[in-house]
């Protein structure tokens, strides 16, 4: 099988995910996604011409967000038109799993240089709030799905998780991210947005809350009683939904805005190469992909899945939990990882070293992307070999990946 390697990754800072409050919000998502396209370019000094396919992550795919945003992203670049580009929606996944399929077409050999990536703005105004069955009756009754959050506070409440540990867990998290920005551990990815003027947008994570700490937390409300009881016309509230499948759970609301994921804005890109293609053209690859998979589990819990993926690809990788030297669990929620952690055994100094998306926010299609380049740029610093990189999406899924530093 060729080998897939990952020549280089980048990404945008991230933004408060706020209309009048957030650095990027005024930008249009296809100005992020051309930021880091236009960045690799200028990096790697590749003819995009060159370029087979972009895959491209967005999970809300309405209004500016619409109509294949890594193919407008690219054109926005400044791509050759032969550049073609996809645009795909595993909901939270979605970074992740269009970086799945640019190394996958690769490894098939089917394609020599792709890219990867994902553009998510927050700060979007959205109308409604739907089950994730986007109110399809059969399908609700088959597989009642619920929210996010609603969900995140079922599971706690089913596995005996507090909320001490919990907050413990986010206040971790700011700890470790602010270490990070400070010791300049982000720098190698990071890429300033410019606004079209050539002003300076954003140049720094917007998001992150230094400082926090457990006692802070704990004086937050609860964000997701109200939420629970919503009803939309005469279909089930969130909680029934959820009680739907499990009677018996009397739902202990444990998850506020400091133990769940940031609402920001970012874009982020990896560019994958065949190892005929980076040999030809002088490019030198950073790590290799070693294994790809994704994961279905139970959907009216709906984040449970990325224990049941980690098991997947270390198997499809044939390694082992103790081979990994550093795992990145995205942080949608502090019980997504806390679980993790628990079921799986894992040592808590590999995982999220340098924070999480409770502390640096979480824009849903681009965030996969994003923690490879952290991932990446970690296993170099440190010298580690292995980065295990999963994330729990919509739907009860979890698509993952395993990559090797060169």
């Amino acid at each position: 099988m060729p080998e897939a390697l990952i020549i280089d990754a980048c990404r945008t800072p991230r933004g408060i995910g706020k209309q009048g409050k957030g650095a990027l919000a005024h930008l249009h998502p296809q100005h992020l996604g051309r930021t880091v396209l236009e960045a690799l370019a200028e990096r790697n000094d590749f003819d995009t011409a060159d370029v087979d396919d972009i895959a491209w992550g967005t999970s809300s795919q309405v209004c500016e967000q619409s109509g294949d945003l890594g193919r407008m992203s690219a054109l926005d670049a400044g791509y050759d038109v032969r550049a073609s580009g996809m645009t795909l929606d595993r909901f939270c996944g979605s970074g992740i799993t269009a970086t799945n399929i640019a190394a996958n077409a690769v490894m098939a050999g089917m394609e020599d240089l792709v890219i990867g990536g994902g553009t998510e703005m927050m700060s979007m105004p959205r109308k409604g709030l739907l089950p994730m069955g986007a109110l399809n009756a059969h399908l609700q009754e088959l597989h009642p799905q619920s929210h996010q959050g609603v969900c995140a506070d079922a599971i706690a409440t089913i596995e005996g998780i507090g909320r001490d540990a919990l907050d413990a867990l986010a206040a971790e998290s700011q700890r470790r991210a602010a270490r990070a920005i400070a010791e300049g551990r982000f720098d190698r990815s990071l890429i300033p947005v410019l606004n079209l003027d050539g002003s300076v947008a954003l140049d720094r994570e917007e998001f992150p809350r230094p400082g926090t700490t457990v006692e802070s937390l704990a004086a937050l409300a609860p964000s997701f009683p109200a939420l629970a009881d919503y009803r939309h016309g005469d279909h089930p509230t969130f909680r029934e939904l959820i009680n739907q499948k499990y009677p018996d759970v009397d739902i202990e609301h444990v998850h506020h805005a400091g133990n769940s994921s940031g609402v920001v804005d970012g874009s982020a890109a990896v560019l994958i190469a065949s190892e005929s293609y980076a040999s030809a053209n002088g490019l030198t690859p950073r790590a290799r992909v070693v294994a790809t998979a994704n994961m279905g589990d139970d959907p009216t819990l709906m984040l449970n899945a990325p224990g049941p993926a980690i098991r997947k690809v270390l198997a499809r990788a044939g390694l082992v939990l103790d081979d990994i030297d550093l795992f990145e669990i995205n942080e949608a929620f502090a019980v997504v990882v806390e679980k993790v952690l628990r079921d799986l055994d894992l040592d808590r100094d590999k995982v999220n070293i340098n924070g999480g998306a409770m502390a640096l926010g979480h824009p849903i299609g681009a965030t996969g992307a994003m923690l490879i380049g952290t991932a990446l740029d970690e296993l170099e610093r440190t010298g580690g070999r292995y980065g295990l990189i999963t994330m729990c999406a919509g739907g009860g899924m979890a698509p993952a990946i395993v990559i090797e530093r060169v």
